[in-house]
């Protein structure tokens, strides 16, 4: 256990959807250190190769929380430190559900099927293949706007919630615009190894401890109405919506503004120059809203805040 302020567990407190009144199992102050407690995606419903999901559950991706933010208020920005990412169970499980993911219903895709992935000294195994483990928060965010009745744990959208990113990890800082005072943040829905996009519907989900220091950004000198993803090279703005092209329109939108803010372009400018140095990327491509991001090299953009 790493020598963090506050924990909290699943077992404490989990949600399935994010709302605009959430109400919070934990409130901590800015700059303060979290442990959060996650279960795997499924919450323990595949222990083993044959036990199979005929369809999603109803509650799935449960997301441990939500935590207050002491001064977080709508028009501030949450940024959520990623300090590290612990597996706490000896595998994790990968599976296909009828209904669900890219390929669902093609020819040769069998569906349900799941396969148990065991992790042992960073290192996860399908079969006698081995691959370095990573992980990654599958589902992270905030309470949503007055005007949204709310969106599962499953749907990703403008608070954050099922983003699948791969750049959600160890090392990285994830901000989320602030729309309900504290902000409200949770995740869960680990993965122990994902690809972008995300294809077959799931990563290795698994359970986890996250460390996380959480800071309050008051009077953003960019307003962000999306999330956005810092790693050490890169500012990434992330857009969710029903099809590619929309979320790649919003996340080309939220880089133009960056873009504009940090060197005096007009947004024609801002556009062309995104042409020339950001860079489309998908997050994931199966739930039932798509997610891409946008890197902007560090080059580029220095420091929006």
């Amino acid at each position: 256990m790493s020598g963090t302020d506050h924990t909290i567990g699943y077992e404490d407190s989990k949600i399935y959807e994010f709302t605009p009144d959430l109400e919070a199992a934990l409130t901590v102050e800015s700059g303060d250190s979290v442990t959060v407690e996650t279960a795997d995606s499924l919450e323990g419903a595949v222990m083993d190769d044959d036990e199979v999901l005929e369809s999603v559950p109803e509650e799935v991706n449960a997301a441990t929380g939500p935590i207050a933010v002491a001064g977080a208020t709508p028009g501030d920005l949450l940024a959520v430190h990623i300090d590290d990412i612990r597996i706490t169970e000896p595998a994790g499980r990968v599976v296909t559900i009828d209904g669900f993911g890219l390929l669902d219903g093609h020819e040769n895709v069998e569906s349900p099927r799941s396969k148990m992935t065991p992790v042992d000294d960073g290192t996860l195994s399908f079969d006698d293949l081995e691959v370095p483990v990573d992980p990654v928060i599958g589902t992270i965010g905030v309470a949503t706007r007055d005007d949204e009745e709310g969106y599962s744990t499953l749907i990703p959208h403008d608070h954050g919630g099922n983003l699948d990113t791969t750049d959600i990890t160890t090392g990285n800082t994830v901000y989320f615009p602030v729309f309900q005072d504290g902000a409200m943040l949770a995740m869960g829905d680990c993965k122990a190894v994902m690809a972008d996009g995300e294809m077959c519907g799931t990563g290795s989900e698994i359970a986890t401890e996250i460390d996380v220091t959480l800071e309050v950004v008051s009077d953003p000198a960019v307003a962000l109405e999306r999330p956005l993803v810092e790693t050490d090279d890169a500012w990434k703005p992330l857009a969710s919506a029903e099809t590619l092209e929309e979320a790649c329109e919003l996340a080309n939108q939220d880089a133009i503004a960056l873009l504009a803010a940090e060197h005096g372009f007009d947004d024609t400018e801002a556009y062309m120059f995104s042409s020339l140095v950001g860079g489309l990327e998908i997050s994931q491509v199966v739930d039932p809203l798509v997610t891409v991001r946008n890197a902007v090299p560090k080059a580029y953009l220095s420091e929006p805040f």
